[in-house]
């Protein structure tokens, strides 16, 4: 079995991709195309290419940044949201990008 055909637990277990996920939480890059190993939903995933990493990579960068510039404005309900919305933007955004 290549490496690239395993994914690492936390915990440091290896699991098989396409095999049964591992027991604890596997740590796979968003951008690996070995992430369908901690996902239960989806069961296939297509192979994306170089260009759509790199999109996924940078609105989820640009999500982070904008998140911890929310988060510095201090504690309130409308911070909270916005930090929310924040995640939901990136969440769509990806999710367009994988479809």
């Amino acid at each position: 079995m290549a490496p690239e055909d395993t994914v690492t637990s936390i915990e440091g277990r290896t699991a098989e991709v396409g095999g049964h996920p591992p027991q604890a939480a596997a740590a796979v890059a968003s951008t690996s195309d070995a992430r369908t190993v901690n996902n239960t939903m989806r069961h296939q995933y297509r192979v994306l290419t170089d260009a759509e990493k790199a999109n996924m990579q940078a609105i989820k960068d640009e999500g982070m940044r904008f998140h911890e510039l929310v988060s510095g404005l201090g504690n309130s309900r409308e911070t909270s949201l916005a930090k929310t919305k924040i995640e939901e933007a990136v969440m769509w955004a990806v999710k367009h990008i994988t479809a």
